[in-house]
């Protein structure tokens, strides 16, 4: 009988194992998702969820504990300052097992490891929730209304004929000199008639 004998034997030594799973652990940690088969991944999710706990305890001995397990100082240092505080709410269920098919060699079981909260629709309330935390106000959606004040329509009006003809403003003002020309001519004209005639003419 098989009793109280947990784990799985990978069909590899018991050094070999450890290495292993260390390793895949700290690229865990490293990278947030790690492609492998489906019985690896469950072995290193026991794994990473016990060195999560370490995380969120803080402190020099779980420090210790973290990297005794490890053996990578990197993966360390991401776990207690940038993923055990994103769990500090979170009672267990740190990773999630996606299931990508078959391998084509040997037909095993190949599954995608990922932490939550870092990827997908997850990781889009979180960004949200905290910027609500932090004061920030949804940007307001300006109301469009059908109606527009007369004004307005006015305005937009002359706008609108301004952008579809230019040279309008030209024109007007040239009809302006040219009447002005006109009228000073005129004026002009008058002028010199109404001048005295000559003595000569007049006797």
């Amino acid at each position: 009988m098989r009793h109280q004998k947990r784990g799985r034997k990978l069909s590899r030594s018991t050094s070999h194992r450890k290495a292993m799973l260390s390793n895949m652990a700290a690229s865990l940690l490293i990278h947030k998702q790690i492609k492998t088969t489906e019985a690896k991944a469950k072995e290193v999710r026991r794994l990473v969820d016990r060195l999560i706990t370490y995380g969120k305890k803080e402190g020099t001995h779980a420090r210790r504990l973290a990297f005794a397990t490890l053996r990578n100082k990197e993966a360390t240092r991401t776990l207690f300052e940038d993923i055990a505080p994103l769990y500090a709410n979170r009672q267990g269920g740190y990773t999630r097992i996606i299931k990508l098919g078959y391998r084509p060699n040997d037909t095993a079981k190949v599954v995608l490891l990922q932490l939550v909260d870092f990827f997908g629709e997850e990781l889009k309330k979180d960004k949200k929730k905290t910027a609500t935390k932090d004061g920030s106000k949804k940007p307001e959606k300006a109301k469009k209304s059908g109606k527009t004040s007369p004004d307005k329509a006015a305005e937009k009006q002359e706008g609108e004929s301004k952008e579809k003809d230019p040279s309008a403003g030209k024109v007007k003002k040239a009809a302006e000199k040219k009447t002005e020309k006109t009228t000073g001519s005129g004026q002009t004209g008058k002028k010199e008639s109404k001048s005295p005639e000559d003595p000569e003419e007049t006797k």
